[in-house]
Formats: C-alpha cells, structure tokens, sequence
C-alpha cells in the first residue's frame, strides 16, 4: 500500500500538545478526500508553531507561501522541489484511498482520509520529539511509535499496511522525524523568529444568536495559539454547562476560540457570571456578563429583546469550517472528528 493520509481523531495526538515554554513545532498535513462534494480532493498544509507557511491543493496544483519570512528566504528552486514532492504524495494518496475503501468493503460515498506527520523541538532543554499518524473517515488507522521503531494498527484492516511499513520504512520515518524534520524546524524557525515571537492580545465578545440560546465567550485574532478561556460565577470557576470549543485558525495567521455558557435568561440578568480569558500577550481579560455586552442577530431576524441596542452579528460558519479545515485541521483539538466530517459535508452540499 502507498503512502496513505487521514483524518485522526486527536486521541493520540494529546501527547504531542506544545503547550510548555520553549517548544516549538513543525506539523505538516495531508488530507483526500473522495470525489462528489464541491472541495479539493487533495490539500496539503505545513505549519510551524501553529502558523501555516505553506500551501497547496489539487486545484492550484502548486505549493505556495503563506507568510513572509519563508516567501523571503526560500527561492524558486525549493517550490519546485516541495511542489514536486506533494504532488507524488497526490498520486500514492488517490491510490491509497482506493485500496483502504476495499479493505472496509466500500463502493462509493464520500470517504476522506489524512496523513499528519511533524517533529517538535525544545530550545531550552533541546528535547525532540516526533509523530507520523494516518486515520480513514475520522477514525484512527495507523501510527508510528517511535520507542519501539514500529507501525501499530489500532483496526484490523490496517495490520496489512502494518507489516508492509515495519521494518525499513519504520527506520526511515524515525530517523526522519528525529534529525531531518528537526533540522527544517529550527531552519524555519530562524527565518521567521520575529514573526513567531510576536504577542498579538485576544479581542474578546459576547455572542448569542437568540434569548434561549448559550451565552459564546469568543476571543479572536490572538497569537500563539495558547489560550485559556473559562466562564466564573462569583468568581468560581464553572465547569458544569459550558463548552469550550477548539482552536480555529484565523485568515490572517491569528486565531480564534470560544466557550459557551448555558445560562436561563433570569440567571443572566443578575450580572454573576464571568468570562476569563488568560492569553500570553497580558493580563487576563474579565468580561462580565450583562445584557448591554451581549451581541446578537435577533434585532436581524426580528426577535424580541429586552434590551435592543446590542448590536447585530452574522457568523459565517462555512469560512470559518474550512479556514480550520486548512489550517488548524482537526488535530490540536479535544473532540473527536467525526462528527465535524458529516457537518462539513453538510454544509458544503447545503452551499452549492
């Protein structure tokens, strides 16, 4: 079997989370997808420290920059070398999903599949690190364990790929990880350290979408990536009724998360809850909540509202979907993917 790509649920990627001081990342992304939905049926993405740097899709055909430091310090000739490798991976990736359809006994439907494979380095202890992992329709498939040199098949239909990649290529992809990815990462790391060094505060609101629906604490345009939401009532933290989503990637290389709160309209009222939000670039940010700081669409869609002066909101969630589908994809996070595949679908055949 050729070289396969998926979608992973993040269950073995919590232990790769670069939270602590001093780590950096290189994390490069490869993702199919079968065709029939309006959407590149092959994408790769590489991040360094969580911003991407690079680009490319089965449309465009072509990898491209996505940040100044690598556009300044990489000529023509390393786009073609990095253009020219995708573009095999491409090939063993349409072949791959094929194969694993069969082995699943499936004849058609949309299916998607993603290889996720990067290295993380410590500057301070110089500590390094690695992973290569690939999972099929949002489930776990197959994963390198660097301790034991050797491919583990979490699904009976990935043993044959296991015995086929054990051995050489097990070697190949361990050695890999631990010197040459290494060597990349600090390379890029030099290129765009003022870029990665830059502390850029959250912009933090309060959304709702109507009166019954849960209070969003959402913070945005933040860089890094790290940052700790949490909802406090009479300065407790809460734990029961609130959701903390993910982090997204923003456009524009910043990023964006949020918590909600389920909250009755009384409770709310009474002014005892409050969003905290700890990010790097300063002190923590208090947003209490009162209905003055709640934004709202329902003066748009012509629902009552006690207090009409909030001001009116549109979320664009299909942009938003896909900008982390590119981006951030799915694996810094702490839900399981497979629901987000079906709503993605969803939503892209609801678009056309």
């Amino acid at each position: 079997m050729k070289i396969l790509v998926t979608l992973i649920c993040p269950l073995l990627v919590l232990k790769i989370d670069l939270a602590s001081g001093g780590s950096r990342s290189l994390q490069h992304f490869y993702t199919g997808v079968t065709r029939g939905i309006n959407f590149p049926e092959f994408t790769a993405v590489g991040l360094v420290d969580g911003e991407q740097f690079l680009y490319y899709d089965s449309n465009i055909r072509q990898a491209i920059p996505k940040v100044d430091w690598i556009k300044n310090n990489e000529g023509p000739e390393y786009w073609t070398r990095t253009t020219q490798i995708i573009q095999g991976n491409e090939a063993d990736f349409k072949d791959s999903i094929g194969t694993v359809m069969q082995r699943f006994n499936q004849s058609g439907g949309i299916h998607t599949a993603q290889w996720m494979y990067g290295c993380q380095w410590n500057d301070e202890t110089e500590a390094t690190d690695g992973y290569s992992q690939f999972g099929y329709d949002g489930a776990d498939f197959l994963y390198l364990d660097l301790r034991s040199t050797s491919y583990v098949a979490p699904v009976k239909e990935a043993l044959i790929t296991k015995q086929e990649w054990d051995g050489a290529g097990a070697k190949y992809w361990k050695n890999y990880l631990t010197q040459e990815c290494i060597d990349w990462l600090k390379k890029y790391v030099d290129y765009g350290m003022y870029s990665l060094e830059r502390k850029v505060p959250p912009q933090v609101s309060l959304l709702q979408t109507d009166p019954s629906s849960p209070v969003v604490c959402h913070a945005t345009g933040f860089y890094p990536d790290k940052v700790m939401i949490s909802w406090q009532k009479d300065g407790q933290e809460l734990h029961e009724d609130v959701d903390v989503g993910e982090t997204l990637s923003n456009h524009d290389g910043t990023f964006q998360k949020r918590a909600e709160l389920k909250v009755t309209p009384d409770e709310r009222k009474k002014n005892q809850f409050t969003c905290v939000v700890e990010h790097k670039s300063g002190d923590p940010i208090h947003m209490i909540l009162t209905e003055e700081k709640i934004r709202t669409n329902s003066a748009c869609t012509g629902a009552s509202r006690q207090n009409h002066q909030s001001s009116c909101f549109k979320v664009p969630l299909l942009e938003v979907f896909i900008e982390s589908v590119y981006n951030k994809v799915w694996w810094r996070t702490f839900h399981c993917l497979v629901l987000r595949i079906k709503l993605f679908i969803k939503l892209l055949l609801k678009s056309e």
